[in-house]
C-alpha cells in the first residue's frame, strides 16, 4: 500500500475544483471568528451551568460555528474578586457575579439585596427586569462593562438557626448569626437587633458546630449542599434578601462583536437566563423536602414584623441616601413604601 504523505495530500487537494469544498468535501471546520471564555464560581451541575452550556451550544450553532464560549467554572479561573478584575481587563470574556460581588463596584448594584424588599418572585421581576434593572444596568455599563437583561436567579436568602425558630424581629434580639462580608446584611441584621459576625464561607460549619454563632443564613440549596442541617435545628423561610447574578461582559469585546453577533449572543444567554430561573424555582420545591426529611424544621415568619423594626432602625432611610434617591424610587414603585 503507498502511504499518503503530506506533500502527496497536498496535491491531490489543491487539484479538487473550489465548488466540491462546499458541497459536502469532509474538511475539518474552521475555527471560530470569536473564542470567549466565560468564568464563574459554581460547580458544573448547577443550574447555572447547565443552562450556560446549552446557551453557548445553541449560540454556536445560530452564528455559523462564528461565537465558541468556552465555560470555566466552579471557580478555575480564580475567586470572584479575581473574575471581576479579568472581566473588566479582558483576561475573559464574560462572568457571572452576584449583585453583592459587583457591588463592590458599582455600590447601586445591591439595591436588590435590601432587607426585606421583595415579597415574592413577581415583584423581583417586575423589579429587575423592568426599570431598575435597566437603572443598574446603566450604572454597570459606566464601568466599561455590559450587563445583559436578564438577570439570573441565586434565591431568596433562609435563616437557620440551633436554638429557636425566627417567628418576629423580636426573635433576632440578641441572636450571634453569621452573615456574608458585605455591608448591607451586617446593617440589616444590627438593625433587626441582632449580632452579626462576618465569617468566611468555608467557616461556617464548624463555627455553628462550636456555637460561635447559633444562627447563619443562605439560600436552601447552600444550606442543602454544606450539610447545615447537621448543625442546625430549625430553618425559617424569612426570604430577607433576594439576590441573583448579573450576566457582564468585557466592555470593549462586546463593543467590538458585529452587530448580528450580538443580537445572536444577547438572545442565547437572555433565553437561557429566564430557563434558569425556572430551575431554580423548582430547585428550591425539592431541596425543603429534602431537608425536611433530614429534619430540619421549617416555618414560614411574616415580613412585617422585620420591615417595622428595620424602619424604626432608619436603616431604610440609611440606604436610600446611600443608593441615591432615583434607584429608590424605582425600587418602591415595586415593592411599595419602605422608608
Amino acid at each position: 500500500m503507498k502511504l499518503l504523505t503530506r506533500r502527496s495530500a497536498l496535491r491531490r487537494l489543491a487539484a479538487v475544483p473550489a465548488l466540491a469544498l462546499t458541497s459536502g468535501f469532509p474538511l475539518i471546520a474552521r475555527a471560530a471568528d470569536y473564542t470567549l471564555k466565560y468564568g464563574n464560581n459554581l460547580p458544573v451541575t448547577h443550574p447555572l451551568n447547565i443552562r450556560a452550556q446549552e446557551a453557548a451550544e445553541r449560540i454556536l450553532k445560530e452564528s455559523n460555528g462564528r461565537v465558541d464560549i468556552k465555560i470555566f467554572p466552579n471557580n478555575q479561573l480564580g475567586g470572584d474578586t479575581d473574575m471581576l478584575a479579568q472581566v473588566r481587563s479582558g483576561g475573559i470574556d464574560f462572568f457571572t457575579p452576584s449583585a453583592l460581588v459587583i457591588a463592590t463596584l458599582v455600590p447601586v448594584a445591591a439595591i436588590n439585596a435590601v432587607g426585606f424588599a421583595f415579597k415574592d418572585y413577581h415583584q423581583v421581576w417586575s423589579a429587575m427586569d423592568g426599570a431598575l434593572g435597566a437603572h443598574v444596568r446603566a450604572a454597570i455599563a459606566q464601568r466599561r462593562l455590559y450587563a445583559f437583561e436578564k438577570m439570573w436567579d441565586n434565591g431568596f436568602r433562609q435563616t437557620t438557626s440551633s436554638k429557636a425558630p425566627v417567628n418576629t424581629a423580636a426573635d433576632m434580639e440578641g441572636l450571634k448569626i453569621r452573615v456574608p462580608v458585605s455591608s448591607l446584611p451586617i446593617s440589616m441584621f444590627k438593625g433587626l437587633g441582632a449580632a452579626p459576625a462576618s465569617l468566611q464561607f468555608s467557616e461556617v460549619y464548624s463555627s455553628l458546630q462550636t456555637k460561635v454563632v447559633d444562627a447563619q443564613e443562605n439560600p436552601l440549596p447552600i444550606i442543602q449542599v454544606a450539610k447545615l442541617y447537621e448543625v442546625q435545628k430549625y430553618c425559617s423561610l424569612t426570604n430577607h434578601i433576594w439576590d441573583g447574578y448579573w450576566f457582564i461582559a468585557n466592555g470593549r469585546m462586546w463593543e467590538g462583536l458585529p452587530e448580528d453577533l450580538k443580537t445572536v449572543v444577547a438572545r442565547g444567554i437572555n433565553e437561557a437566563g429566564l430557563a434558569q430561573r425556572e430551575d431554580i424555582k423548582q430547585l428550591n420545591a425539592s431541596v425543603q423536602s429534602d431537608l425536611e426529611g433530614k429534619g430540619l424544621l421549617f416555618n414560614q415568619p411574616s415580613a412585617d414584623s422585620f420591615r417595622e423594626q428595620l424602619r424604626s432602625a432608619g436603616f431604610y432611610k440609611e440606604w436610600q441616601g446611600r443608593f441615591g434617591n432615583e434607584a429608590w424610587t424605582l425600587l418602591e414603585q415595586a415593592v411599595g413604601k419602605l422608608a
